[in-house]
């Protein structure tokens, strides 16, 4: 099945564990890129596949089990990084992505590229972040809440609903219109998709990036880090320790952008990471 956006990119699925796995693309041959999401979905990266795609590059921007136009649903256990590496690794192979291929990861999802960096889990050419978490940088206190089990459990839809609201709001900064708030949020009216998200949410875990450091501090894989200065969730200085401590590590910075750059800043951002990625 596939769904035309308007554009070039298409929405179209894969069977991954018996579930559609949907996932934004332009297809087209050239180098493929993953792109990874965080707590929102695959809508950040939507503002910048044409011009991906215009450079060569074939995108691929996977909502993630459960979340986003995903069928299936995250646990506690589903919802960690490492098995949210070894789901992305089946989704690889789903779609016969073979040789080395660039991974590109936002948010949470930069945790998940990070641990398939480290670990060797795909033949990783290129890697880039894009506001992700790293170090202690997360989960951020509206995310950390949710690690309480009663907190959770106890949560209405109408709380899940709101509580995206503020932060899909904070998050576009000065892109946030209320046709685009309501772009973001439209998948969190599924009660599946919530009860996800309460799952990501309850396994958030830091140590899964801590953890990681020695292993990207000995790899040689070109690194680039593009961020928006203006994030109020992942700051900029987390950006700078990377660059700083993670060899063969380069920091874009995008000024007048928050935590979902793509959508303040969307040619400076696919600009960015083309001219990275097809060098």
């Amino acid at each position: 099945m596939s769904e035309n956006t308007g554009t070039r990119v298409l929405r179209t699925t894969v069977q991954v564990d018996g579930e559609a796995a949907s996932y934004l693309t332009v297809e087209q041959d050239g180098p493929p890129v993953l792109l990874l999401h965080g707590t929102y979905w695959s809508r950040v990266w939507l503002p910048v596949l044409d011009q991906l795609a215009e450079a060569g590059l074939r995108p691929i921007a996977v909502d993630l089990p459960g979340l986003g136009r995903s069928g299936g649903e995250l646990t506690l256990a589903t919802g960690t990084v490492p098995a949210l590496a070894d789901w992305v690794v089946r989704f690889a192979s789903a779609l016969e992505l073979s040789g080395p291929f660039a991974v590109v990861g936002h948010d949470i999802g930069g945790a998940i590229a990070q641990h398939l960096l480290a670990h060797d889990r795909l033949e990783v050419s290129r890697f880039a972040l894009m506001n992700s978490v790293t170090y202690d940088s997360w989960p951020v206190p509206s995310v950390a809440r949710f690690r309480d089990p009663e907190v959770a459990a106890a949560t209405t839809a109408d709380e899940v609903l709101d509580a995206r609201r503020q932060a899909v709001t904070g998050a576009l900064a000065g892109a946030a219109t209320e046709q685009l708030i309501a772009e973001y949020l439209d998948p969190w009216t599924d009660a599946r998709v919530r009860r996800s998200w309460l799952a990501l949410a309850g396994a958030a875990d830091s140590r899964y990036t801590l953890d990681l450091l020695p292993a990207l501090r000995e790899s040689a894989t070109p690194k680039l880090l593009v961020w928006g200065v203006d994030d109020g969730f992942q700051k900029l200085e987390y950006a700078e320790r990377f660059a700083a401590e993670i060899p063969h590590t380069t920091l874009v910075r995008i000024p007048g952008a928050g935590h979902i750059p793509t959508e303040n800043a969307p040619g400076r951002v696919a600009g960015a990471l083309s001219g990275f990625l097809m060098a």
